[in-house]
């Protein structure tokens, strides 16, 4: 009787394991186990932002049901096939893509295309804080002409601190008064090297060339080309600007006088230059001699502060008194943010030069 009851049990649990499987094959409503079918497609960007000429457009392709069928879709612009899910944009203006799918038509995508914000030729500025009575300063000079033979783009300035007195302690006779800089940048001491004002260089520098070389291989926001004629004992300095994409207005200019090939005696700690207590007739070059600007720099004139705008400042002033070979003398210009002090750009010229925007 058990047995029976048994072969019976498994007979009705066959019929509907039977009924259930032939349910689900001949139901095609869409029950467990089916397809749901496409009823629209949507195209999208695969990154929403801003495009510029020669960058290129990703899209994909999905139906109501949330499948990808991108590879399976046409996608065109203005009517033509682009050939596949990409598009290299090679002109400014509006785009209008489009993607069919079998029978269905999606959306339609706009994409504006924008030449790229100008940029310029990128040089670095470093401000030596030194002195010919600092020890260890000469390493901080040593790893400067390592940068200079490592690169055209850095732009030194040696800012010299010290007693004037030639009977006081710590004299240098080169003694720039800087004390507005070194409170800007909380100076601890020296040497110390800025490197764009905001960025100290790191110790040891001459093992750190690449903290400053690295930092011209990008464009600048601004370029900078410097005219500066010598008039007898009268400077004329034309300084033009062009900006490109700033996030602020807020731009300040500052402009120095250098000098180079002064003749002193260094005090010295160091190894290099042979590593004599004292480099006798030791040769100080980018020394700052005066700044024609206030020292955090001129305000430009925020409605000059525009994309693909050139700006112009003037200078006509006397050979700073302290200069003591004309010959020797060189300008630098830079532009900082008016906010953060950091240098957007800089550029030197020797008189005589006539530069043009590096424009890249």
């Amino acid at each position: 009787m058990k047995k029976t009851l048994i072969l019976k049990s498994l007979f009705f649990a066959c019929i509907l394991i039977f009924n259930s499987c032939g349910g689900d094959s001949n139901d095609g409503s869409g029950g467990d186990g089916g397809t749901e079918e496409i009823t629209s497609i949507t195209l999208s960007r695969q990154v929403n932002t801003e495009v510029y000429v020669g960058d290129i457009v990703f899209f994909n392709v999905k139906g109501n049901t949330n499948e990808d069928v991108t590879s399976s879709s046409t996608i065109t612009l203005n009517g033509n096939d682009i050939g596949g899910s990409s598009y290299l944009t090679q002109t400014e203006g509006v785009l209008n893509f489009v993607a069919t799918y079998n029978e269905f038509t999606s959306n339609t995508i706009q994409v504006t295309v924008v030449e790229p914000s100008v940029k310029f030729s990128k040089n670095v500025l470093i401000e030596d804080y030194t002195g010919t009575w600092c020890g260890y300063c000469p390493r901080v000079a040593y790893g400067i002409e390592q940068v200079e033979a490592a690169t055209n783009n850095a732009i030194p300035v040696a800012i010299h601190r010290g007693n004037i007195d030639p009977n006081g302690s710590n004299h240098d006779p080169y003694n720039f008064s800087a004390g507005v800089l070194e409170d800007a940048i909380n100076l601890e001491g020296y040497p110390t090297a800025m490197i764009n004002r905001t960025t100290l260089w790191t110790y040891p520098e001459p093992s750190n060339i690449s903290q400053v070389v690295n930092l011209t291989n990008s464009g600048a926001d601004v370029g900078l080309a410097l005219t500066p004629v010598l008039n007898g004992n009268t400077i004329s300095l034309e300084v033009k600007m062009k900006f490109g994409e700033l996030f602020f207005t807020d731009a300040k200019l500052i402009v120095y006088v250098l000098e180079d090939d002064l003749i002193y005696n260094q005090v010295n700690y160091t190894s290099y230059y042979g590593g004599s207590s004292v480099i006798a007739n030791f040769e100080h070059d980018h020394v700052l001699r005066a700044c024609l600007t206030d020292l955090l720099g001129d305000t430009i004139p925020p409605a000059e502060v525009v994309e693909d705008n050139e700006y112009t400042e003037t200078f006509s002033v006397p050979v700073p008194s302290n200069v003591t070979d004309m010959s020797k003398m060189s300008i630098v210009a830079f532009v900082v943010n008016g906010v953060t002090s950091n240098v957007y750009n800089a550029r030197s010229a020797n008189f005589g030069d006539t530069q043009t925007i590096e424009e890249l």
